[in-house]
């Protein structure tokens, strides 16, 4: 009985511990910013209450551009042209 216990722990164990390291290894695949990874466009964030608070570090976007939609990790945002920039270059 004590080695089905420990066969069952162990096994159990690595199928959490790959769980874990597949999570943090596509975490890391995320690109960062709010710049769209299929056209580099500046996305859109979408509210979702699922994605908050299953992943708190990252942020649903969407790209109006060419329809890509998925998750991005929060980092640094594109900045935006104030009025008065845009009264200038006209």
């Amino acid at each position: 009985m004590w080695e089905i216990i420990q066969w069952v722990g162990i096994f159990g164990g690595f199928f959490i511990l790959r769980g874990i390291i597949a999570t943090m290894f596509f975490y890391y695949l995320l690109p960062d910013g709010d710049r769209c990874p299929s056209c580099n466009a500046v996305t859109l964030r979408v509210q979702s209450r699922v994605w908050s608070i299953l992943m708190p570090r990252c942020r649903a976007s969407w790209c109006y551009e060419c329809g890509w939609h998925g998750l991005l990790r929060k980092g640094p945002l594109t900045p935006t042209a104030t009025a008065g920039e845009l009264t200038k270059h006209k």
